[in-house]
């Protein structure tokens, strides 16, 4: 398996971004059961060690978890405002939560659970999302353990087939296709923006 030649521009944009809080934040982009587009703006969480994979956070009770338990192709949609970048990367999304039976996929759920700051660990405590407006006890439940997730807590992971980076400055502007082939080796083409 070939190194992405994708993730040296992306940590690049990061680094050069990383004044901006808005940087943390992208769109994921899925399809539900009745072919409608969904979209919803999510935190990134880093990448799953050493690998390609993106970690996002859901909550099990949540429309993107059961969206995504349905359809499990997604797209990334994220813009760098410093360096006017767009990276858009479309993969299968991979579903960790209480059930799976993945020992590593368990252990990095519970690390990125871990990870969370007490603020974003008590939101799994909070009432059922999406449901009509509970009273205001409902959310201020006593703070979960900070070392095993609630049951809730699920992990997501984009791993990306394909990448899309445009760069938004230049006469004319670049744009490159990153293209991920069925041994897992990466292929750059450049394309017309």
């Amino acid at each position: 398996m070939s190194v992405s030649l994708w993730r040296s521009p992306l940590s690049r944009a990061l680094h050069r971004n990383r004044s901006k809080p808005h940087t943390r934040y992208f769109q994921l982009a899925t399809v539900q059961a009745d072919g409608n587009p969904t979209n919803r703006t999510v935190v990134f969480r880093g990448f799953l060690g050493e690998t390609d994979k993106i970690k996002i956070i859901t909550d099990s009770r949540s429309q993107k978890f059961q969206q995504v338990r349905q359809n499990t192709w997604g797209e990334i949609c994220w813009y760098f405002t410093e360096t006017r970048e767009q990276f858009r990367l479309a993969g299968e999304i991979i579903l960790v939560d209480v059930d799976n039976s993945d020992v590593e996929l368990q252990k990095a759920r519970h690390l990125t659970w871990q990870e969370l700051s007490d603020n974003a660990r008590i939101q799994f405590a909070w009432a059922h999302p999406g449901k009509e407006r509970a009273n205001q006890e409902a959310f201020s439940p006593p703070l979960p353990d900070a070392i095993v997730p609630l049951a809730n807590f699920c992990l997501l992971l984009l791993d990306p087939l394909k990448v899309d980076h445009l760069e938004l400055r230049g006469e004319p502007q670049n744009r490159w296709f990153y293209l991920r082939d069925e041994s897992g080796n990466w292929e750059k083409s450049p394309v017309n923006p």
